[in-house]
Formats: structure tokens, sequence, C-alpha cells
């Protein structure tokens, strides 16, 4: 689980996939969840598995047959993007091959091939020769047509309170400023997600209130206000219009829709992780990295950029002191650190205030986990970190202490691998989000608002979580 963790924080930064190898069957089932969370995540991923011998008679008593699956793949495959079980050498190139090309081709998400022992352990006659990498590169990023290009031109150059909701994107720089070209061609106001990594400078004139963390009242009133959306791959956007519009009816959207996103190319149906069906007025299966950089250049063609120098800094209340580290507390101490050098923001913990987080580089901040599962924290910080060794940039993540607890072993590999990273833990000795759900479930139920710690909290006793890291 860890290693696919590191996978997945590794691609975040880098962009590119890393090879993971999981032990058979065993190794498949513990890292389930990692996966799941690069699935929903849309990172690259190669993961090679293993199993025991096809061939009955080829096994070992006892631990071949435990380890031996007909179809193990299928364990994951509602959330990986293609799997192969090659059952020859050059099988086993062209399945690395295409795994290789699949998982680069958006919408992006892990790979699996898996290897039979037996053929793991066949001795190999004469030379092998390794088939030319450059050949089998992935495709072209899909861009969007001529026609569609002058489609949504017209609503934008048209609209009088157009809003982008820079969703998914790349840590390319250059697609980092053809957004920011982009919202100043327009005069178009932006929103940003803390769930997906850093797409548009928040300290930006044009960046609507704070990054969303949940949808509050600036956010609907930005919404609610605007004549045309234009949605860059924005993660869960049926569900901000419907919250939006309080309704499920999408003749109540009054704001004319852009989609642009290919994520649809990835959707199997069998969980429900691609999220509602949004109304789009023009619906553009493009990548919205290829979409914005040839949008911006039709654009410069017949508009003038309001080029703004500099980007006002947001002014946060610092946090009183009352004797305790409270969020905002910590959430000051760690801006504080990163104003003064280049930072990473890895990981938030569940409580970070969204109007304490600050991001003006694509590098900045990284988003969310994907799909939710507790656990993943420490392997996508070393991850993450290892993509940015020998960088200037210091890799922090705050950590919540259950996510912790769950990977904590993921710090071994970074000392191993002297890969420097800091790791804030906000220890609450519980898992506090439940905590929260029990006590408005309590009310509604006039049950005692005074059980809603059972099963959540961390104490009796407490874990000592600097002696956990200091054993690693």
């Amino acid at each position: 689980e860890s290693a696919v963790a590191m996978a997945h924080g590794y691609a975040k930064v880098a962009g590119r996939p890393l090879g993971v190898m999981l032990h058979s069957n065993v190794g498949l089932l513990h890292a389930s969840m990692a996966i799941f969370n690069a699935w929903c995540d849309r990172v690259p991923m190669l993961i090679y598995g293993a199993t025991g011998p096809m061939d009955a008679h080829a096994r070992r008593p006892y631990v071949d047959w435990q380890h031996t699956v007909a179809d193990q793949a299928a364990l994951v495959r509602p959330f990986i993007k293609w799997d192969n079980q090659p059952g020859s050498l050059p099988a086993a190139f062209e399945a690395m091959l295409r795994a290789r090309q699949i998982t680069l081709t958006a919408p992006q998400a892990p790979t699996y091939v898996v290897f039979d022992a037996a053929l793991q352990e066949q001795k190999v006659e004469g030379e092998v020769k390794l088939p030319p990498l450059e050949r089998f590169a992935p495709p072209k990023p899909a861009h969007p047509s001529p026609e569609v290009l002058r489609e949504v031109m017209a609503l934008l150059t048209q609209a009088k309170r157009p809003l982008i909701l820079a969703g998914r994107g790349s840590r390319d720089h250059k697609a980092w400023d053809n957004r920011i070209a982009l919202a100043e061609l327009l005069n178009a106001r932006v929103l940003t997600s803390l769930r997906t990594p850093a797409a548009f400078p928040s300290s930006h004139p044009l960046h609507v209130n704070t990054p969303i963390k949940f949808v509050n009242e600036a956010t609907i009133r930005a919404v609610a206000e605007s004549d045309v959306i234009l949605s860059l791959d924005w993660v869960e956007l049926a569900g901000l219009l419907r919250q939006v519009w309080n309704t499920g009816d999408a003749d109540d959207v009054a704001a004319k829709v852009i989609q642009v996103s290919v994520d649809v190319q990835v959707h199997n149906g069998f969980g429900m992780e691609h999220l509602g069906l949004p109304p789009a007025d023009v619906n553009v299966l493009a990548e919205p990295d290829a979409f914005t950089g040839a949008l911006v250049s039709e654009l410069m063609k017949t508009r003038e950029r309001r080029r703004v120098n500099g980007y006002a800094s947001r002014s946060m209340n610092k946090p009183s002191s009352n004797g305790g580290i409270g969020v905002r507390a910590l959430a000051h101490a760690v801006n504080d650190a990163a104003a003064r050098q280049d930072t990473c923001l890895i990981r938030l913990n569940l409580g970070w205030p969204a109007d304490m987080t600050v991001y003006n580089h694509p590098l900045d901040y990284l988003g969310g986990d994907g799909g939710g599962g507790i656990g993943a924290g420490p392997g996508m910080t070393v991850g993450a970190a290892l993509a940015l060794r020998g960088t200037p940039r210091l890799p922090l993540a705050v950590l919540g202490d259950g996510d912790f607890i769950m990977g904590v072993s993921a710090l071994w590999t970074a000392t191993h691998y002297q890969i420097p990273l800091m790791m804030v833990v906000a220890n609450n000795r519980s898992f506090f989000n439940d905590e929260m759900h029990q006590e408005r479930i309590a009310r509604q139920r006039g049950r005692p608002v005074e059980n809603k710690w059972i099963g959540q909290r961390m104490s009796g006793p407490d874990i000592e979580i600097a002696t956990l890291a200091r054993a690693q």
C-alpha cells in the first residue's frame, strides 16, 4: 500500500509513472486501497504483479497454491485502466510497452501486468533484444477542433461575467501560465479547489475568495452571478451546479456551461467515482492544458491581456494564543515557513482552514488523495519528496494522526534512501471527522452527544506519534 502511495505522490509532482512491484495476490490485496486512490486522482502508474505457476504441475506445495489466482487482475480491474497476463517473453515486452502507453494517455490511471512465476523462472535462450521504447510513445494530447474552438470563443467573448473553474491540470509551468493568461484575456473570475493540485494562483486578483474546501456562500454567489462557466476538468461539476441552483434539473442552471475534459473515456460503471453527470452546452473532448493553450493562442490574435504585476497577499487573521495549538495556529506556522523558502505542500489534514491556503506556483500545493483512503499520506509524501529531491523546494506535508499511524512505515523508506522531507502531524487523538458525524446524528435522533467519541477516539493509551516516527 505504501509503495503504491509513493508512486502516486511521485506522479503528482513529476507527471510520469513510477514502477511498482507487488507480491502476487497478497501484495495486490494490500495495495488495493492505494490503487483506488490513484485511480480516482487520475495519475499514471505502472504496477507489476505475479501469480504462482498457472500450470498446476509446476506449483510447489502450499505457498504456490495460495498465491495463484486464475484471474488476479479481477481483484482491482474496476479501478485500473488496463491489465494483462503475458504468456511469453515477447508478449511480456508488448504488455509492458502497452501498459506504459495506456497509463500515460489521458485520462491517466494505473495499469497492471501480471507475470506467471514459472515464466519468470524460465531460462532464456539466446540474445534478448529489447524493443525501441521511442517507437511506442503515448499519443499526442487531444486538442479541440477549430469548429469547437470557435463555438467556445463566441460564448466566452460575449460573456459579461465569465467564470473559470480550474480543475485537474498538470504541474507544467507553461500550462500554469496559459491558465493565468486565459483569465486575464477574458477578465474572467477563477475558482480553485483543495481537492486538486494548484491550478491558478490563489493570490491573483481574479481568484474568487479562497480555495474551495467545502462550498460556501461566496462560492455559491460567484457561480450564480456568472453567465458563462468554463470548467477545465473540474471535479464534481454536477454537484457544484446543484448546490448553487439547489436543483437536480439541468434547465434550472442559468449559466451557459462549457465542459472541457476527457474523463468520460475512463468511466466503467463499477463505482460512482465518475461523480454526477453535469449539464453542458458545449462538451469539449480535449485535454484541458491543450485546450487552454489553443484558446489563448486564438484570443491573443484579437484581444489584449489585462496584465497584473504581482499578486496581492491575502490578509489572514493571526490566531490568538489560548494555551493550545489549534489548526489556525498550525496553518499560520506552516505558511510562515513557506514564506521563507519555496515549499511544496504535499498534503493537508482534514481540519486545515481553506482560507489559510496559499499557492502561487504549480508545485505549491498537490491536492488530495483522490479516493479518501486514510493511510495514504505518509507514502504520498515520500513519493512526492523523491520527485522533489535535488530541487530547492521543501517537501512539506500536514497529516492527520490517523492517516500518519496507518502509513508510518513509509518513513523508513525515506530514511533508507535519504529523501529529505518535513512531516507535521496534527494530532487530536481521534478520527475526529467521524466524531462530528456522530454528534450530528446524535442530535438528530435525540441520543447522548457525549457518546460521539466511541470507536473514534485514540486514547487510553495515547499513541506516541514522535516515537513511531523515531523508530523509522
